[in-house]
């Protein structure tokens, strides 16, 4: 499901960069969250599920952790690196929910950038070995 605060809220740059005056979700979010429709629910299946989804729009699966008060309403979170373009990428997160039975994508925003910057980080280190 797609948060409905997205559109609503500003969303910071990250690899490539998501426009801050774009108003509506990137057509790859929105895409990439079609391709989870199928989840079947669980902790386990949703690193697996988001990696699949990920390689099919041309993205890769970065890290995936516990929420741990990050996002509400969140159980955990995948960073994924996805095209946005050509030759650029983008961040992009996958939310499990509390319940552990729906994934919702997000762009990141004011209250994921401290995660956003770690996997620009993570990023550069990958790059450089």
């Amino acid at each position: 499901m797609i948060s409905p605060d997205i559109a609503a809220m500003p969303q910071a740059s990250a690899l490539g960069g998501i426009d801050q005056s774009e108003p509506m979700l990137p057509m790859e979010l929105l895409e990439l969250e079609l391709s989870l429709e199928g989840y079947a629910g669980g902790d386990a299946g949703f690193c697996e599920a988001v990696r699949r989804a990920a390689e099919r729009s041309g993205g890769e699966l970065l890290f995936d952790l516990p929420a741990a008060g990050l996002v509400q309403d969140c159980r955990r979170i995948a960073v994924l690196r996805i095209p946005a373009g050509a030759q650029e990428m983008r961040v992009v997160l996958a939310l499990l929910d509390d319940n552990g039975t729906e994934i919702r994508m997000q762009a990141p925003d004011e209250e994921t950038a401290p995660l956003v910057r770690f996997a620009d980080a993570f990023i550069e280190l990958l790059e450089r070995i």
